[in-house]
């Protein structure tokens, strides 16, 4: 099969694409794949890293202003990458385009569906993005990770795979201890996590729990995200940090670790909870108030609905609530054992080859 893959901005549009993509070479040793990204997105630096071919496009984003030379460039830029997308479709001739979200996968995918060719697009999270929403209208099938987002597409081409990356997380095989970073792998652990730029609400909240947690009969990784990491420092200059206890800047092999983890901490993003869910792990989830329509709640709430999690808003989050609700699961291991079975119950495991069967329906339906 030769695919067009196109994803960008962040991680969370990027890992579920690798992951389709990994799923692809395992069923087929000649797919042939071409990435196509943005210039400002991650995608430019983490997709070459990975052996894949690899196209940028120059593009951006609307701001809320609407008439603005700004926003009147953001269209200028649009129409210019649809144009641009459409030479590397007919240079590559893809039987399928495959768009994951982010602005360039809007010009991309736009540019597939005008020349005919079979194009299928994935939502990660509950409510859908500015560029799905558009694309519904064009695109043959849509994959959804949370029944939420069914209601806002055409019905008819809605199919629930779960999200990629999930089949990717179950699949690994860990081999990691926690004698790698000081600590005791016979001790319940909690990794508290606020993602790879870390949180600063979560990360002054687990500064002020710090000396609570240092009297508690279970460990605590707590990773602060690098550009944080000095503040944090600076801030636990005059506190005691006990051996139960590690404060990190990141951990680059996050899917080897959290097979190990008793309960995690963080926030609700698509693909934080596919990792979660897939593994089975219990989590208290702080919802990033600073996102497109509160999605992170939707996402959440998910979750929470089937006693797979418990909430805390960033608005209520300080020390004092951040100790009490880990207390509470860490102190009954029944609990915390039926919040994973839920989790792991609400896992799609196998959710990237989900997804590559509707590619293949979507081929199929071209081809009739």
């Amino acid at each position: 099969m030769k695919m067009i893959v196109s994803g960008g901005g962040t991680g969370g549009h990027i890992y579920p694409a690798l992951s389709l993509v990994e799923a692809l070479q395992a069923q087929d040793r000649n797919a042939d794949v071409l990435y196509v990204g943005s210039e400002r997105g991650l995608e430019k630096n983490i997709v070459p890293e990975k052996g894949l071919k690899f196209e940028a496009l120059k593009i951006q984003g609307f701001k809320r202003k609407l008439f603005s030379l700004y926003n009147f460039e953001t269209v200028y830029l649009f129409l210019k990458s649809v144009h641009e997308a459409k030479k590397i479709i007919k240079d590559f001739k893809p039987d399928v385009v495959v768009g994951t979200g982010g602005y360039v996968s809007g010009a991309v995918l736009f540019a597939a569906a005008k020349m005919g060719i079979p194009t299928v697009i994935h939502e990660q999270n509950s409510v859908v993005g500015w560029t799905n929403k558009f694309l519904s209208r064009y695109v043959d099938k849509i994959g959804i990770a949370f029944d939420d987002a069914k209601a806002q597409f055409p019905e008819e081409k809605v199919v629930f795979t779960g999200n990629p990356r999930a089949q990717q997380v179950a699949n690994i095989k860990s081999n990691f201890s926690w004698s790698e970073i000081g600590l005791k792998d016979d001790v319940p652990t909690v990794l508290i996590f606020g993602g790879s730029q870390g949180a600063l609400k979560i990360n002054s909240a687990s500064v002020e729990a710090i000396p609570e947690f240092d009297k508690k009969n279970y460990q605590v990784v707590f990773v602060t995200g690098k550009r944080r990491f000095n503040d944090v420092q600076t801030a636990l200059k005059d506190v005691t940090v006990n051996d139960n206890i590690k404060v990190l800047p990141y951990i680059s092999n996050m899917p080897e670790v959290l097979p190990k983890v008793a309960l995690i901490v963080g926030r609700a993003g698509a693909t934080s909870l596919a990792e979660i869910t897939a593994l089975g792990i219990p989590s208290i989830l702080i919802p990033s108030p600073y996102v497109t329509a509160d999605h992170q709640t939707k996402n959440a709430m998910s979750l929470v609905k089937n006693s797979a999690a418990i909430l805390e808003t960033e608005q209520d989050l300080n020390g004092k609530s951040l100790v009490t609700k880990v207390d509470l699961l860490m102190n009954d291991d029944q609990r915390r054992k039926e919040m994973a079975a839920n989790a792991k119950e609400m896992g799609v495991t196998d959710a990237a080859d989900q997804l590559l069967n509707l590619c293949k329906s979507a081929i199929a339906s071209h081809n009739k």
